[in-house]
């Protein structure tokens, strides 16, 4: 049996009392959470960027995939020197995107729709371009305006040197010097200065954002780099010596690091969880927090944000003990403040889980993109496979699927992006020894032919590669076995065990994955990479599988012959008899 056969409804929202229709109860402990890369979801007016308009007509999409809620990447007026997550303003829309009435009526569109509305909060940092910025650059050292920030004197005689050795996530010092002799820290790229959150200027003028927002009647917010705001500033300024890592979702090496994951960090969001409390339905905030598997759930404490995304999942290799333990991790580290996981496949700062499943295991992706994704060569069918069964895996546990744009299709990286075509800051911060993550941002491909494939009226500020139309939701739609059809019937089926939120592990062979959610749903998962046995329990019923199987299970029922579970494959049963 596969997604085919199980028929595909509207999208319908549970029965109950809040505006949704929804049942009173936490809306966003067990959701699905569709992540839209704004300038690469679909564009209406033609200019090749992404745009709110282009997002409003394109929302049908996500309701019919059967998703709770979307989430927003930044929109707002940016010089995109970073993808929008340098924002030059956060309480307005850069007219690339659209205009706040654009927003507004998304916001009208989603609720229609029966979908929330999640948007990105970029508190570490902003652009160069911000009005505080400029004023800062004009003032002299020891001003107030540049107070707001983290500008310092340099070592050495002549004040040649940075403040200290702490190293850019985009390559390079994490300093740039400015004319008059001072330099100010950016994590990011030299167009992203950080904020300095000892100050009561900053702390203000993001509660006044976060009701910004909410009042135009957002459902909720992403916090970028959660774990980055507070800094240790007590002169003089602490040295990492070389602990600090190059991935954008690493946890930090050491204790007490300078600026990464520091106790201070919480005392801004027991203020901002103030703020979300004060409205009504449920508001919630979900952390970027790429810091160690004992250090995020604090994240998540009763009186602070609700979730944090699980990166220690994404990066879980195609392996069933590493599954396990990082399954076991999560779950024990979220119910220790009464929480939930949230559970991750892809996101835009990282290769599509497709593509990593289809390389061999330990493959240095860096080093793979630059060579165009030819050396080691990708297995795209055993990619497939297993980015099917992920897909079964992860959407059987409990919590929140966050769902990035485009793996309902089954994208792949785009590995081979010619090097004037890319624009990931971390290209040239690099010295070109980086290609950094345009890759798995290609516009989306809705049509098979086409300009864009339906990504808008022109081209696509990205190239979309040769047969991206096969991939597209009209190519998919109604195909059977196809991606876009598995995760319709997945999401569909998956509110039916939504509210029950218990967990056991079950009996199952080497390699094998079986454990129980809630009162009836059952997940088997093959990563021993040989068939296994497949036996349906006195009663159960087989009600999806990410691969074929014996016709013998056509109709749902039990078998009458043996029948085996195909390595890379998962299935679900309903036990509830």
């Amino acid at each position: 049996m596969t997604a085919r056969e199980v028929p595909v409804t509207e999208h319908d929202v549970r029965d109950g009392t809040d505006e949704f229709g929804g049942e009173r109860r936490a809306w966003w402990r067990e959701s699905v959470v569709y992540q839209i890369y704004v300038p690469s979801f679909a564009d209406a007016d033609g200019d090749g960027m992404g745009d709110l308009r282009g997002i409003t007509g394109r929302l049908g999409h996500v309701a019919e995939l059967g998703a709770d809620a979307v989430w927003l990447t930044p929109f707002y007026p940016s010089p995109l020197a970073d993808g929008g997550y340098d924002v030059a303003d956060h309480r307005d829309v850069d007219p690339r995107h659209g205009t706040l009435d654009d927003f507004r009526a998304l916001l009208a569109r989603a609720r229609a729709l029966g979908l929330r509305t999640i948007v990105d909060i970029v508190p570490n940092h902003c652009s160069e371009r911000h009005r505080w910025f400029r004023e800062a650059l004009a003032a002299p050292p020891g001003s107030e305006a540049r107070e707001r920030f983290v500008f310092r004197d340099g070592r050495g005689p002549d004040g040649a040197e940075p403040p200290a050795d702490w190293q850019s996530k985009f390559g390079g010092p994490a300093w740039t010097r400015v004319p008059d002799g001072q330099w100010y820290m950016h994590i990011f790229a030299a167009e992203q200065p950080d904020l300095n959150w000892e100050h009561p200027d900053v702390l203000a003028d993001f509660e006044r954002t976060l009701r910004f927002w909410l009042d135009l009647g957002v459902d909720g917010f992403r916090i970028d780099v959660a774990h980055g705001l507070r800094k240790d500033l007590v002169p003089p300024l602490r040295d990492t010596r070389g602990g600090d890592s190059a991935s954008l979702n690493a946890p930090p090496s050491g204790e007490n690091h300078p600026f990464w994951d520091r106790d201070e960090t919480h005392e801004i969001y027991r203020a901002w969880r103030k703020i979300t409390d004060s409205y009504a339905p449920d508001r919630i905030m979900v952390a970027e927090a790429g810091v160690s598997a004992a250090r995020l759930p604090l994240y998540t404490r009763p009186d602070e944000l609700h979730q944090a995304f699980n990166f220690f999942h994404l990066r879980c290799p195609w392996d069933a003990a590493a599954f396990r333990d990082v399954i076991d991790t999560s779950l024990a580290g979220a119910a220790a403040f009464g929480s939930l996981p949230t559970w991750v496949l892809s996101n835009h700062d990282v290769v599509r889980h497709r593509t990593r499943h289809a390389l061999p295991l330990g493959t240095d992706l860096p080093a793979w993109l630059m060579a165009d994704g030819r050396e080691p060569a990708p297995d795209e069918e055993q990619g497939g496979r297993r980015a099917r069964a992920a897909a079964l895996l992860t959407l059987a546990l409990p919590g929140t699927t966050y769902l990035y744009q485009g793996e309902e299709l089954g994208l792949p990286e785009v590995a081979d992006l010619p090097a004037e075509a890319l624009r990931d800051p971390m290209w040239e911060r690099t010295g070109q020894r980086r290609k950094g993550r345009d890759g798995c941002r290609v516009p989306l491909p809705w049509t098979r032919t086409g300009p864009s494939h339906g990504f808008g009226p022109g081209g696509s500020w990205l190239p979309q590669p040769a047969g991206w139309g096969a991939y597209s939701v009209e190519a998919q739609t109604g195909r059977p076995g196809s991606f876009l059809e598995l995760y319709r019937t997945a999401l569909r089926l998956r509110r039916d065990f939504v509210g029950d939120e218990s967990f056991a592990w079950l009996p199952s062979a080497e390699g094998e994955l079986a454990f129980r959610k809630g009162a009836g749903l059952v997940c088997r998962v093959n990563i021993s990479g040989r068939t296994l046995p497949l036996s349906l329990p006195a009663g159960a019923r087989l009600l999806l599988a990410s691969e074929d199987l014996s016709e013998d299970l056509a109709d749902g029922s039990a078998p009458g012959g043996p029948v085996v579970l195909p390595a890379d494959a998962a299935v679900w049963l309903d036990t509830r008899g």
